[in-house]
């Protein structure tokens, strides 16, 4: 094959056009085609042992490429909806998938056409080189058709997988721990949002649970941008139908609705107003954590008086890490106190936690399955 470099890898400028065609197909086109660059990229990693396999390994390497640009970056988010990567969005149209990535950019469809989209795919071309030359086991390809990921070389970052749930306590009660991002849990009627005490949310770009939320929350799409920005919306009308409410007592909990993630079948958002602005950044006083997490299932406590029965489960990330400036294990240990009070004197929820760290998963006594096997 022209372009191809001593060590058996396509050359990047080659990989870019391949994808630049596979955007516009999607990943099911693979299944009738392999183009050339990526099915030797693919072979190369050991993602495919031969041809009954090669589609499925060409997929699989475009997600760990995706994964290694980053989950809390603008790139790998993008690259992520450009291609189809993210679970539930596999089949969508072209149309679709470049509108959800312009999106991570707060930009129009066709100004994301004309210049982020095709940083996305050169990053995602040098990420697929990248995976493609990293050590892999020496005994076996680097994923089966149905298997888990590889263990990745020292040094590299993690790939964010996420787990259905991983049993955990707060104190002496369960709760359920996620290593995830929060837009992808489904079936939980409440997410828990933190936010500053002025309730402005994270632009839909930035890596934060209030960024994420925003974005997945989007209902339809024009031309111009996204037709409804629920969370948000409804946050500044809120605030508008109080004037003089700004700015919040920390901890104070105003509710909105799920816009698009109803679809994931969240019931509820939870916004604890936390952040204190502290000149260029935030502050969050732990203690403030305890009392946002009290408010939450007050808050629940009425909304099912208020006609939302059955409301029964609700997750918490990591409040006030982050940007709040507090410390993971802080954040956790306040957070593991504050649940284990809450569900003493109302038993009847069942709660969650999530965060993309998966050594913050042993803060509640949860051992995801990658540290159990070591």
């Amino acid at each position: 094959m022209d372009g191809m470099n001593p060590d058996g890898l396509p050359d990047r400028a080659a990989l870019v056009r391949e994808l630049r065609q596979l955007r516009r197909g999607g990943l099911p086109a693979l299944q009738s085609l392999v183009p050339e660059a990526l099915r030797a990229a693919t072979l190369h990693a050991r993602y495919a042992s031969g041809e009954d396999d090669l589609a499925d390994g060409a997929e699989r390497l475009l997600r760990a490429a995706a994964e290694r640009l980053g989950a809390d970056d603008l790139i790998g988010r993008a690259a992520q909806r450009t291609f189809g990567l993210l679970p539930g969005r596999r089949g969508d149209p072209a149309a679709v998938r470049r509108r959800a990535a312009a999106q991570v950019y707060g930009v129009t469809d066709e100004r994301f056409r004309h210049s982020q989209e095709r940083q996305v795919v050169e990053q995602l071309a040098g990420a697929v080189l990248a995976e493609a030359r990293a050590p892999a086991a020496a005994d076996a390809p680097r994923a089966t058709a149905h298997g888990p990921r590889p263990e990745r070389a020292a040094g590299t970052r993690p790939a964010v997988v996420p787990h259905t749930g991983l049993p955990g306590r707060a104190g002496t009660r369960r709760v359920t721990v996620h290593i995830s991002p929060i837009e992808l849990l489904r079936d939980i009627d409440v997410l828990v949002s933190s936010e500053n005490v002025h309730l402005e949310m994270s632009k839909s770009f930035r890596p934060t649970v209030s960024g994420a939320l925003r974005r997945s929350a989007v209902t339809g799409c024009g031309s111009d941008g996204p037709a409804a920005d629920v969370l948000a919306d409804e946050l500044a009308a809120w605030v508008r139908a109080r004037p003089g409410a700004l700015p919040l007592r920390p901890g104070t909990i105003v509710p909105t609705g799920p816009g698009a993630l109803a679809e994931r079948g969240v019931r509820r958002v939870y916004h604890a107003a936390l952040a204190v602005p502290d000149g260029l950044a935030y502050h969050v006083d732990p203690q403030h954590i305890a009392t946002a997490v009290a408010g939450c299932f007050a808050r629940g406590r009425q909304d099912r008086a208020d006609g939302l029965p059955g409301l029964r489960s609700i997750c918490f990330p990591l409040l006030g890490a982050g940007r709040g400036g507090l410390s993971r294990r802080t954040s956790a240990e306040w957070l593991r106190w504050a649940i284990e009070d809450a569900l003493t004197a109302d038993p009847d929820w069942s709660v969650h936690v999530v965060t993309r760290y998966p050594e913050a998963a042993g803060l509640f006594e949860a051992v995801p399955p990658e540290t159990a096997r070591e």
